[in-house]
């Protein structure tokens, strides 16, 4: 009855998790407009750099790794409602950002752990068919239960173009992949690093490990901090965020995500400590930009000389994304 009023008074659902974009979303490149209302960008001083994902009106999630340049949220902003980055629309929004709550123990013991930080924006997100929040998961939801999840993000193409990486083509269409689950410590056998490399790699309980060996897709330079979502009861959840993996090229090693789900006291208890500011004392609000200077170097990291077991394990790797996948 109320998504009927909500319809009849020609408002938007606020629910989250739901899309205005239905029907089976088939694998690929280029995704399609609406399909991911909460994907977000994160421009450092004016600079793309990071995907990050809406989940309430003041609130957005990101990578940890994405802020090392900089602790100042006057340096950040967030797009939203954007599918190509060239060709911002009507409903895309510049979001200033009001406050920045970066994981304490990021990086501490092992590498890339904690690897989370919550943004809160000076004003309230104006939702839309192209602007929505994702809902967070439950402690207890089951991954056995998540078949249908997906990356997107903005991401390189690979790390083989000129200067060792590739951007997107223009016009920068989001790009989307169906992924499946590993077992972490299967993942953190692939991603151990020589005996010549002095770096812990530990796939820790706050971590996911996905991947998508058919297809050869995973996430790369510009897609970190960006979500990993799945659909459950007809309701897609933030399961995870980008953080790092093997080199974006052939063959394709498995991505580590940060686990959500662990973080949700850490976020609840921020979101708590800092009441929406007023939006007076907020900057002028910008026209949102078309974003033709594209660069995500800098603050993406990934273990580039760990050694990936693809050559001997590419047939047991196809077999187990298959079992995850219900194949």
């Amino acid at each position: 009855t109320s998504a009927l009023a909500s319809l009849m008074a020609g408002t938007v659902s606020t629910a989250c998790g739901k899309t205005a974009v239905t029907g089976k979303i088939i694998g690929g490149k280029n995704t399609v407009d609406k399909r991911w209302p909460w994907q977000a960008g994160l421009l450092y001083q004016g600079m793309f750099i990071c995907g990050a994902s809406l989940i309430s009106d003041y609130w957005v999630i990101s990578a940890a790794h994405c802020f090392q340049m900089s602790h100042k949220p006057s340096d950040y902003k967030i797009l939203l409602g954007y599918y190509q980055l060239e060709k911002p629309t009507s409903y895309s929004q510049l979001a200033a950002v009001y406050r920045l709550f970066i994981h304490a123990d990021y990086n501490k013991h092992y590498y890339q752990e904690s690897d989370i930080t919550l943004l809160q924006l000076y004003r309230p997100a104006k939702f839309s068919d192209s602007i929505r929040t994702v809902c967070l998961p439950e402690v207890n939801i089951q991954l056995l239960d998540l078949i249908l999840c997906w990356i997107t993000g903005w991401g390189m193409v690979n790390d083989q173009g000129e200067w060792g990486q590739e951007l997107l083509p223009t016009p920068r269409t989001l790009q989307e992949a169906q992924v499946g689950f590993l077992d972490n410590s299967f993942c953190e056998s692939i991603l151990k690093p020589p005996e010549t490399i002095n770096q812990t790699i530990a796939i820790q309980d706050g971590m996911l490990c996905a991947a998508d060996f058919l297809a050869g897709k995973s996430v790369c330079r510009g897609d970190s901090g960006g979500p990993l979502v799945c659909k459950l009861n007809d309701t897609w959840y933030l399961m995870g965020l980008a953080s790092f993996s093997t080199p974006c090229e052939k063959p394709i090693g498995p991505g580590i995500f940060t686990k959500v789900s662990y973080f949700n006291q850490w976020i609840t208890e921020k979101q708590k400590s800092s009441p929406n500011p007023d939006p007076s004392t907020a900057p002028p609000e910008e026209k949102p930009p078309a974003l033709f200077s594209f660069n995500s170097l800098g603050n993406v990291h990934k273990p580039r000389n760990f050694l990936v077991l693809v050559a001997s394990q590419t047939f047991l790797l196809l077999l187990i994304f298959l079992w995850t996948m219900g194949l």
